[in-house]
């Protein structure tokens, strides 16, 4: 196996609605927002972590390639030992993207798929964003009130107020990825088809409720443009008609 080529992919991720990333804050604030969003600790602004990224888009592919099922992985992600009940192309790509955890009985095929493809990088706001539509704003969030309903009464339940930080819609973050590529495999188009799902999602908490809607703006590959060929895909198009 050799490595023949490291390909970067760039580009903008666009919010199209509020996008709430958890950032941990164990602090309690009286009066507060109970869920705050990831910051920098320096800036103080939101970014995307490329972890949010890659385990969204390994989820999304794991449900399109069939390779969810509760008795086998229980819930897990795919991995090395599961091979052994779902063995299909597109398990091995997947695996060769993202890799796996180690299992006994696994060295062998983990040795043959070889190391991890991806290789996610935090997502930081652009700066031309910043420049022009931040601004002299000290903040690209926004608190965000829900309540759940008294479905007898029609009015919020007692306690049930609470409020969400949430990175603004319209924000722009910088987006990239590197994908080795080894013996010049092609695993670009499963990249892409990862990112569209993506599109079609959500990214981070509550995407149940509109949140994290997001969109790949003037993406490139090695500065090459492949932006058309991302919204090109359409990845249910081979499902239609199918019961």
């Amino acid at each position: 196996m050799q490595l023949t080529r490291i390909l970067q992919i760039k580009g903008i991720i666009e919010l199209k609605s509020g996008l709430h990333i958890g950032g941990g804050d164990s602090e309690m604030r009286i009066g507060g927002i109970d869920n705050t969003v990831i910051k920098d600790p320096v800036s103080g602004l939101p970014y995307i972590p490329g972890s949010s990224l890659k385990g969204k888009m390994r989820s999304l592919l794991e449900w399109r390639f069939g390779l969810v099922d509760p008795i086998i992985t229980g819930g897990k992600p795919f991995s090395f030992q599961h091979l052994k009940d779902i063995d299909t192309p597109q398990a091995r790509d997947l695996l060769k993207l993202f890799g796996g955890a180690p299992g006994s009985n696994t060295d062998a095929i983990a040795n043959k798929i070889g190391p991890t493809r991806l290789a996610f990088w935090d997502c930081l706001l652009n700066e031309k964003w910043k420049k022009e539509d931040l601004g002299e704003h000290t903040s690209a969030t926004e608190a965000k009130t829900e309540n759940s309903i008294d479905r007898i009464k029609g009015v919020a339940a007692n306690g049930a107020i609470r409020q969400t930080e949430r990175v603004v819609a319209g924000a722009q973050f910088d987006f990239r990825l590197s994908l080795k590529v080894h013996d010049d495999e092609d695993l670009l188009n499963i990249v892409l088809d990862g990112l569209k799902l993506l599109e079609h999602d959500s990214l981070g908490g509550s995407g149940s409720r509109g949140y994290g809607k997001i969109r790949f703006l003037d993406l490139k590959m090695d500065d090459e443009p492949l932006q058309a060929r991302l919204d090109q895909i359409q990845p249910f198009a081979s499902m239609v008609g199918v019961a």
